[in-house]
């Protein structure tokens, strides 16, 4: 399931391509037909994200909401302007330097070989990919397209959502309203004393609470798993039982993670690399995480095999010793 990070990358391809353009707007598909004739023809005057939700704003006074769940994605087509993170890894995300100049993989500059707007197809979901350019436009739609957001120069294709609807702003309103805090919509005092508040007067273990998005929003499987590990946090402790000042360094990790995962495209949780270590990270989920998808590998502190264990129905992952 695509986490926070991810969600706030495709609000940006919509704040970048259609914020400001009148939006043809159908269902393929059939099943979102009676939604698409309410924001059809209206120009997007706004792209947000609150945790795993999107919501698009349209000038009649309407938004549209979209939750991709475990299958939802979205694939961008036409004249797009690439984030230069996805094109100069050629959308195998990571396979570029972050580290000052953006780099392809031919050595060179990226904004500048690489160019914006391009006429090619990008799909936004748990991770990118950058396809061929397209030879026409609009592209054909593949799949069960859910809902086809058209302009003059671009498109968006919906497809295996778990959420799509159209919502006025007192709907908007009482959805957001039931979500955690989110650190790129507000990373101040007032998010982390709501987020303590919260953790602090539960006896629910802190590892469900992490995934619970009325607590906190955006946090899913890989940083429930990592942020527990850098916080040297047992999962089982109850959320009454975490110290304040964990869980203040919790909230505060998020802020730090979350915007590194928006600006790279990538769960990058490993502190303190070497430019070549860090290149290898940014390459390779093996060199990226403390525990997720480690299960039975020492840890890589202690040297004490990470375990696997279900909590929830989720995978969870940690290290006994440094987590005890």
């Amino acid at each position: 399931m695509p986490e926070g990070h991810s969600v706030h990358r495709i609000a940006r391809q919509f704040a970048a391509n259609f914020v400001g353009s009148t939006v043809a707007v159908s269902s393929p598909q059939g099943r979102f037909a009676e939604g698409a004739t309410r924001i059809d023809g209206h120009r997007m005057i706004d792209a947000r994200a609150v945790g795993k939700q999107m919501f698009l704003e349209f000038d009649n006074d309407l938004w549209l909401r979209v939750h991709l769940g475990l299958y939802g994605a979205w694939d961008f087509a036409g004249d797009i302007s690439v984030d230069p993170t996805i094109a100069a890894a050629n959308g195998r995300m990571g396979q570029t330097n972050q580290r000052g100049t953006v780099l392809d993989s031919a050595g060179e500059n990226s904004l500048h070989s690489i160019g914006a707007p391009r006429r090619t197809r990008l799909r936004m979901s748990e991770s990118e990919k950058l396809e061929p350019e397209i030879t026409e436009f609009p592209p054909e739609p593949i799949g069960q397209v859910r809902v086809r957001l058209l302009t003059d120069t671009a498109v968006a294709d919906l497809r295996g959502p778990t959420a799509c609807e159209v919502l006025d702003p007192a709907q908007v309103d009482a959805v957001i309203a039931k979500l955690g805090p989110d650190p790129i919509v507000d990373d101040g005092p007032e998010a982390e004393n709501r987020f303590v508040t919260a953790v602090r007067k539960k006896g629910t273990p802190i590892g469900l609470l992490l995934m619970d998005q009325s607590v906190v929003s955006g946090i899913g499987n890989v940083y429930r798993a990592e942020l527990l590990f850098r916080a040297r946090q047992n999962p089982h402790t109850p959320g009454k039982q975490v110290s304040e000042e964990t869980a203040r360094a919790l909230w505060r990790d998020w802020v730090r993670l979350l915007r590194i995962g928006v600006e790279t495209g990538q769960m990058m949780t490993m502190d303190d690399l070497d430019d070549e270590s860090y290149r290898k990270a940014m390459a390779s989920r093996d060199d990226r995480h403390w525990v997720y998808k480690r299960e039975g590998l020492p840890c890589r502190i202690c040297g004490t095999h990470i375990l696997l264990e279900e909590m929830a129905g989720r995978k969870l992952y940690w290290c006994p010793v440094d987590q005890a």
